[in-house]
């Protein structure tokens, strides 16, 4: 059996490696969705007008990866309770978002959400959302699989980002 899941996180070059390299994720692709625009481009979604967040799409065997472990993974890549992007990439489609395909994939979510709210780790709420899944639009394919493709301009990036630092903060102590 083959399942999807579908995340929001800021910058989805930077949240395709974290999904990529675990047994029984087949694909992570970057994309947009959750606006009003058919076939977004990146430019459209950059400028903020098409409602659209950029996100992942993960395709994974869930008898070899659990979607509670991907939520996990999901959340050590974040900040969630920042509603106004991530880190350095600011603005609505740079959001936090968790893109629900079935209601079981709403409750693992809703109760992860809670439990991290409740866990003390943060000084603030938890503002991700929790959305049914939409149309996902993959992107130009220069975005995919950005950290292989331009290996330097994509540790640039994450090392400007501030990303690295807040997880070593957050969840590696």
């Amino acid at each position: 059996m083959i399942n999807k899941a579908t995340f929001a996180g800021g910058c989805f070059w930077c949240m395709v490696k974290p999904f990529d390299q675990w047994d029984g994720v087949y694909n992570v692709i970057s994309g947009y969705t959750g606006g009003h625009l058919k076939n977004p481009t990146y430019e459209a979604v950059k400028s903020d007008t098409s409602g659209h967040y950029e996100a992942v799409e993960i395709t994974y065997d869930p008898d070899i990866i659990t979607y509670e472990e991907i939520l996990k993974i999901y959340w050590q890549q974040i900040d969630p309770t920042d509603d106004g992007g991530q880190f350095h990439d600011r603005g609505d489609s740079y959001r936090t978002a968790i893109f629900y395909h079935d209601h079981e994939q709403k409750d693992a979510a809703e109760t992860s959400r809670q439990t991290l709210d409740q866990s003390g780790k943060f000084s603030k709420s938890i503002v991700t959302k929790i959305l049914p899944a939409a149309t996902f639009y993959p992107a130009e394919d220069y975005h995919q699989d950005f950290y292989k493709k331009s290996e330097q301009e994509y540790e640039e990036d994450r090392a400007k980002s501030g990303r690295d630092e807040f997880i070593e903060e957050k969840w590696k102590k």
